[in-house]
């Protein structure tokens, strides 16, 4: 045996776990029933992101309700230090701004059918079916509890964090963008995944949840046009449009029986997320 193949060797690098270190913010936006939810627990798990640094503006708001409703020191903070209170009625005009007053009266006949038997329809009241009918929350209520999350909890100023379903309109984005300027967050990127009216309602009808009507699904695909759209184009102003994606979050992946594999069609729209973040191509290989 020569010495030269004594010399001559192979080396494999293997990359067991993707760890993403630094600080900032992944925004996930687009129409309801995109998979902003499983995109992000997808990014989290494949870049080691814990799950406490995934924040859903939804979960947000329904922990708030649900505490809220539980915990009386709670309610009462909410009640002062956010204007959201459980006693005060919606249709209160010395407490309510003109345009909630109005929206809650647009809908006064189903609020008084969800809340039947009770005499007032309170702040809170109305917050929680805002939610749960997929209707414009009160930028102000947003924004206070974003920024209530982000000065309370430290680790969002320190760590990478993802934020989806939010902000949803250009006050929201305007006041987002403040918040983490007066925290010292970067953002690292917006993705705005896309999906047609018809694919949001197919998905949407698909799971069955109990706000998931179709005159429900018609307002959120329409306030996604009217209100969500126009706040992307607003980051992209402020921001520049390299901090922006569109990704196709309809990437179906068929199996041998030409039924659609929910896994490997995520799995799809992951990894072009992941590419827009700038991964190189050995990492993911990974996620295949």
């Amino acid at each position: 045996m020569s010495n030269n193949s004594i010399l001559d060797g192979n080396i494999k690098i293997i990359v067991q776990r993707v760890v993403a270190e630094g600080c900032g913010a992944i925004l996930l936006t687009g129409p309801s029933s995109c998979g902003k939810g499983e995109i992000a627990k997808e990014l989290s798990s494949f870049l080691s992101i814990p799950k406490e640094r995934h924040l859903s503006m939804g979960d947000i708001l329904r922990r708030t309700i649900k505490k809220a409703r539980e915990d009386e020191i709670f309610r009462n903070r909410l009640a002062t230090a956010y204007n959201i209170s459980d006693r005060i009625s919606v249709f209160d005009e010395s407490e309510n701004r003109v345009e909630n007053i109005s929206k809650a009266i647009n809908h006064k006949k189903e609020l008084m059918s969800f809340y039947e038997g009770k005499e007032t329809i309170s702040q809170l009241d109305w917050l929680e079916f805002c939610v749960i009918g997929g209707l414009l929350v009160p930028d102000e209520w947003t924004v206070n509890i974003i920024n209530a999350t982000f000065e309370n909890s430290k680790e969002f100023q320190k760590e990478i964090f993802i934020l989806d379903g939010y902000p949803r309109t250009i006050k929201a984005s305007e006041e987002l963008l403040n918040t983490f300027i007066k925290f010292n967050i970067p953002i690292i990127k917006v993705i705005h995944l896309s999906i047609s009216k018809d694919e949001m309602i197919k998905r949407a009808l698909g799971r069955r949840r109990y706000d998931d009507k179709k005159d429900s699904l018609d307002r959120r695909y329409q306030f996604y046009v009217d209100n969500v759209q126009p706040s992307i184009d607003y980051l992209k102003i402020r921001l520049g449009s390299s901090k922006v994606t569109l990704i196709d979050a309809h990437q179906p992946v068929y199996n041998e029986l030409n039924i659609i594999d929910i896994g490997k069609s995520i799995n799809q729209v992951t990894l072009n997320v992941l590419q827009s973040l700038g991964l190189p191509s050995y990492l993911l290989d990974m996620k295949n």
